[in-house]
């Protein structure tokens, strides 16, 4: 129960599309349970305090705000709010993105633009902003949510802009691991294969199918070597590891997370 104790946690994309968990809110949560000091961060400020709300009732440390992390004023604000709360930023936790359909020829330039800012400029903003305030605490790990779509073409599903983009967070990740890797700064990955998250039935059932979510469950449940999804308990449990002194020399590297299906598919 206390492998982050003592530690500030700022998790961006802290809350869940829908009813369950979502891979940021377990994260929280998780990071909670095990000791942090939590900053929830969320563009819906409403999912952010039903983590801290969750958080709370379990009597963590929890504070939850409202940010747009593809905006950099919102970005700076943010990091500064959490800052002044907690004295210190010692876990930065990126869960934000989210694909859409399309392959290179058919997808339009502006949801290009707007996929790549939602899934690799996030990310960019809050190291751009974190870095320098987890760089006075002497040690630190950021822990990036990518994908397996950054990783292979899989399912046969056009998703040009978010495999570019999850791509380049793994890059992303790794140039800021080696820049920082002799000031106590870590930086890795946590690479989600298919996962049974409210995103799911929120979203994906219908982007990449006809809206009937248990059909698209089903689907993607058997195309898994385990014949069934992970949950964002798996991505949670990662990202702790991650995040905790016990991977104080796992740097710049990916976490993959997906029962083995790039594994299949390599």
């Amino acid at each position: 129960m206390n492998r982050l104790r003592g530690k500030v946690a700022l998790v961006l994309g802290a809350g869940s599309v829908g009813a369950g968990w979502g891979n940021g809110k377990a994260c929280a949560v998780l990071f909670a349970r095990e000791g942090a000091s939590v900053f929830a961060v969320d563009k819906r400020k409403s999912a952010a305090d039903e983590t801290k709300r969750l958080i709370k009732e379990e009597g963590g440390a929890c504070v939850s705000f409202e940010a747009d992390a593809t905006e950099a004023q919102s970005v700076s604000h943010m990091v500064d709010a959490c800052a002044q709360e907690y004295g210190a930023i010692h876990i930065l936790q990126n869960n934000v993105g989210g694909s859409v359909p399309g392959g290179v020829v058919e997808m339009p330039e502006e949801v290009w633009d707007a996929n790549i800012e939602h899934n690799l400029k996030s990310a960019f903003l809050s190291c751009k902003y974190a870095v320098p305030v987890m760089l006075n605490s002497g040690t630190g790990s950021i822990v990036n949510v990518s994908s397996i779509s950054g990783m292979r073409y899989h399912l046969g599903r056009d998703m040009v802009s978010y495999s570019a983009a999850k791509g380049g967070l793994m890059e992303l990740t790794r140039a800021v691991a080696l820049k920082y890797a002799d000031k106590g700064l870590r930086a890795n990955n946590v690479v989600p294969g298919l996962m049974n998250t409210p995103l799911v039935t929120e979203r994906i059932a219908t982007q990449y199918g006809d809206g009937d979510a248990k059909r698209m469950i089903a689907s993607r449940d058997a195309v898994c070597p385990t014949g069934k999804m992970g949950d964002a308990w798996d991505v949670a449990y990662a990202s702790l590891f991650l995040a905790s002194d016990e991977a104080k020399y796992v740097n710049g590297t990916e976490l993959v997370v997906d029962g083995g299906l790039t594994a299949r598919c390599g």
